[in-house]
């Protein structure tokens, strides 16, 4: 495969292809931004990929300020502290610079520019999203520096609530970028640890969007070839992080998986977004850790699409046990752990993560219904590593 520079719509505006970076005031002068705030996190801001890109700011003539006080999962406080650090700097639009988390804080930094209600007014409940002023949601351009959440491309973030210790999406349709900068070349740095676990959590994305019962042709067949290139693409970048071209089609996949996922999402992200909020652990670690128990307890209904999905991976044999086996033997070969026990999860908490997650906004798209203790044994199975937990 050729090196490739593109660009396409769907859903909002992507300019792709290495050194793409570059076309940042560019896209800066085409969206009118003239005072962008520039968000990235904590960890991000310290290395030369955020320097060489404020440098083509610079050079530019975009003025732009930085607000970095984003934290792995980000809080209420660090969304509050970059609108305040917008409004103070008389910003006019947000560029959204690192992984998920950066994004998220972005996308709903620009989202709360310009409101007068508060951050969980806007939880994804109900009509919530109505109540937004739209003359006060800034304009925002996304530049995803990982493979895997595919914040990029979505209409909501995931916020840490801090006071009740759970991750809340906050969504509004315009919460969508309106313009995506997709350069491999920012990923080239990227640790084997964190391209294996966001890479798998860009899987997790595309297989429960696929599992979804809801009916949704087109996000179907994009999660369906989303999980086709991470299966060929993922180990390359993996094992060669200097591989450009698994680098641009982990992007690619990244975004089709958040694409796909408008058909809904499951008990995988109900559950990690609890632990995320309560052990602060990287989300897709957590998703790739529960991915194959939550196959094993909705196996009853999947059993059609995985069958399919077999056939996609060309798989020797076909079904449900067979797409575990697959995954089992990818999560070894990217050296993720087999049971949240080895991160430092036990289950203490096991009867409150199942009822908080039964809350979660991602339960009622499940595969199957599952009900508060479903999602505990869940927990529990991805604790101990029993597979067999589940009778089907």
């Amino acid at each position: 495969m050729k090196l490739i520079h593109a660009n396409w719509n769907f859903p909002t505006a992507i300019w792709f292809g290495t050194d793409r970076i570059h076309d940042l005031p560019l896209a800066c002068q085409q969206l009118g931004i003239k005072k962008p705030l520039f968000v990235t996190d904590e960890g991000l801001v310290k290395l030369d990929i955020v320097e060489n890109t404020i440098n083509i700011l610079r050079q530019g003539g975009i003025d732009f300020t930085i607000y970095s006080n984003v934290q792995g999962n980000p809080t209420e406080a660090n969304v509050l502290g970059g609108v305040a650090h917008y409004n103070k700097n008389q910003h006019d639009g947000v560029i959204a610079f690192g992984g998920g988390s950066a994004i998220d804080a972005a996308k709903t930094i620009a989202f709360m520019s310009g409101q007068s209600r508060s951050l969980w007014d806007f939880e994804d409940v109900g009509d919530n999203w109505t109540h937004a002023d739209l003359e006060g949601i800034a304009p925002i351009i996304a530049i995803p520096t990982t493979a895997g959440t595919g914040s990029e491309v979505g209409r909501a973030s995931v916020i840490l609530d801090e006071k009740l210790h759970t991750k809340k999406i906050i969504f509004h349709p315009k919460m969508l970028p309106t313009l995506v900068i997709s350069d491999p070349g920012l990923t080239i740095g990227l640790p084997a640890n964190i391209t294996a676990w966001t890479g798998i959590d860009a899987m997790v994305h595309a297989i429960e969007a696929y599992c979804a019962p809801s009916y949704h042709p087109m996000a179907e067949g994009i999660a369906i070839e989303a999980i086709r290139i991470i299966a060929k693409y993922l180990p390359l970048a993996f094992s060669d992080g200097t591989d450009i071209i698994a680098r641009g089609q982990m992007l690619v996949a990244a975004s089709m998986g958040a694409t796909a996922f408008q058909k809904g999402l499951g008990s995988i992200h109900s559950v990690a977004h609890q632990l995320g909020a309560i052990y602060n652990k990287q989300h897709g670690l957590l998703n790739a850790i529960l991915l194959p128990y939550a196959l094993k307890q909705n196996e009853s209904v999947i059993k059609d699409k995985m069958m399919y999905l077999s056939n996609v991976l060309e798989l020797p044999n076909k079904g449900t046990d067979t797409i575990i086996k697959y995954i089992l033997e990818l999560r070894a070969a990217l050296k993720i752990p087999h049971t949240l026990q080895e991160i430092g999860i036990d289950e203490e908490n096991a009867q409150e993560i199942g009822e908080m997650a039964f809350k979660d906004p991602s339960t009622p798209t499940n595969a199957r219904p599952v009900d508060a203790l479903d999602l505990e044994n869940l927990f529990r199975a991805a604790v101990s590593g029993d597979l067999n937990r589940f009778q089907v």
